[in-house]
């Protein structure tokens, strides 16, 4: 990983590995460099602070309820053992 003169090409490569940032899927080398980079970098830690924020959105506003009534079907469905019949799902059936 370049990131040593915080240069064009440096930004760049902070950009495209934003996600991974964000994600902690860096190793502590490569975490600790883009940190660096963000720290002396307003561009690139605006960018960062962007995708943080839309990431916290997302997460709470885009949350998916499941129906009362497939929660009780699927509680039921774990409760029973599956009989010879019912096949992968365990008496699970769509309606």
């Amino acid at each position: 990983m370049g990131l040593s003169g915080g240069g064009p090409d440096d930004c760049n490569e902070v950009v495209v590995r934003l996600y991974h940032f964000l994600d902690g899927q860096l190793d502590d080398e490569r975490r600790v460099l883009i940190q660096h980079h963000l720290d002396d970098c307003s561009d690139c830690l605006e960018a960062f602070d962007f995708e943080a924020e839309l990431r916290q959105v997302v997460a709470r506003r885009c949350r998916d309820r499941v129906p009362d009534s497939l929660r009780v079907r699927i509680f039921q469905a774990i409760q029973q053992p599956p009989g010879p019949f019912d096949g992968p799902f365990g008496g699970l059936h769509p309606r």
